[in-house]
């Protein structure tokens, strides 16, 4: 194991991120602490943040197949979301900043943002301030756009003055063990990917330099390149490897049947060919096709120790009509493409029952568990919109 310490120190650039959690630390905090920011985050677990703010530095631990290496993030402080003035403080003079909180932890924390941009401008005029949006969204700079509406007043130019940067988070950061946890409350487990894709145009102010960072104009494209390759993928190796081994833990377990492995590429691929039909100038077939192979590489990582329960669970959400599944075959109807494959992923996603490490469902899950009870036919157009027969 190698360890490896910031070599950067801060020159006054600071940033905010929402949400101390596995993206926060292990992505959002590592590229920006490592590029010479102050990291401040804001969090709802006030352990987390007081511990933050007492160690100043946390680890990551790069997990691979051959030699995990340490990586210790520095410069760091933890503020608790409950600490609402203190928290408006640090954002109002704050250089960039970062939403990670998750779906669910937006309407907590969209109004202290928006009395901090408030705030802000009373105390420095119109500088703007740029949101890197780390949340698993499609379209999600209008999203919060509109919501951000609902709490600043009618003449607040938020056109001019908050940039809401969209992002395609391709990172894969596991669940702990309980052990991992208590060993170190801080430290974060992640894989060597650690590619930032970022919407070029959602900046108001200058694009930070800032290490792995990856602009790109048309970032709808590579949202749903993520949504229509990487989680695709992921999800279909879940459902299919369920089905036919029910009692398999692990992602790499189930990828080291070749059939699987095989039906998984070959239905990565059908979807990029979908998504090449949506983006045609964004995209090549070897480019995919690489991209496809690199990802089936990660997915069998052992050291990540991905199980098929957390990829497969939340069926409601993931078997949503703008999910991984139903969005490319949506995609596909359109274009008049095959989805067939797709769709076979679609059907064993139905029948998915796998349980965590303690042979639990998740609580949501149990409700779709009921409702399947209909028929996959209800399952297809209350859940997923869609008017298709069982093929």
């Amino acid at each position: 194991m190698t360890t490896t310490e910031s070599r950067y120190r801060n020159d006054g650039k600071k940033i905010v991120i929402f949400g101390a959690g596995k993206i926060g630390r292990s992505f959002i905090g590592q590229l920006f602490s490592l590029s010479g920011f102050e990291v401040v985050f804001v969090d709802i677990n006030r352990k987390l943040t007081d511990e933050l703010y007492r160690q100043r530095q946390y680890k990551v631990l790069i997990k691979s197949d051959d030699v995990d290496e340490i990586i210790i993030i520095d410069n760091v402080r933890g503020v608790c979301m409950a600490d609402a003035n203190q928290v408006i403080r640090e954002l109002s003079d704050s250089t960039i900043a970062a939403l990670s909180v998750g779906q669910q932890g937006l309407p907590d924390t969209l109004p202290i943002i928006a009395k901090a941009l408030l705030s802000r401008r009373e105390q420095f005029g119109d500088w703007p301030l740029d949101f890197i949006i780390a949340e698993n969204m499609r379209n999600s700079d209008k999203y919060l756009s509109n919501e951000l509406d609902k709490y600043l007043p009618q003449d607040y130019p938020q056109d001019l003055l908050v940039g809401l940067v969209e992002t395609s988070i391709g990172k894969m950061v596991p669940i702990m063990s309980q052990k991992d946890l208590e060993e170190d409350p801080l430290q974060v487990f992640a894989e060597p990917y650690n590619t930032l894709i970022v919407s070029q145009k959602g900046f108001k102010n200058p694009i930070p330099e800032v290490h792995n960072l990856a602009p790109k104009v048309n970032i709808k494209a590579w949202v749903d390149r993520k949504l229509f390759i990487h989680n695709l993928g992921h999800a279909t190796v879940a459902y299919l490897g369920f089905r036919k081994y029910p009692q398999a833990i692990n992602i790499w377990e189930v990828l080291t049947d070749p059939e699987i492995l095989d039906t998984t590429r070959k239905t990565m691929l059908q979807s990029a060919n979908i998504l090449m039909a949506l983006y045609p100038d964004e995209f090549t077939v070897s480019q995919l096709t690489d991209h496809i192979d690199d990802l089936l590489h990660r997915f069998s990582n052992k050291a990540l120790g991905d199980t098929i329960f957390r990829i497969g669970c939340d069926l409601y959400r993931k078997l949503s009509p703008e999910d991984r599944l139903v969005a490319p075959i949506k995609a596909a109807i359109s274009l008049n493409k095959p989805y067939d494959l797709i769709y076979n992923s679609l059907l064993a996603a139905i029948t998915f029952r796998a349980t965590n490490e303690q042979g639990e469902y998740l609580p949501s899950d149990k409700n779709f568990f009921s409702e399947s009870l209909y028929g996959i036919n209800h399952i297809l157009r209350n859940i997923c919109r869609l008017d298709l027969p069982i093929r």
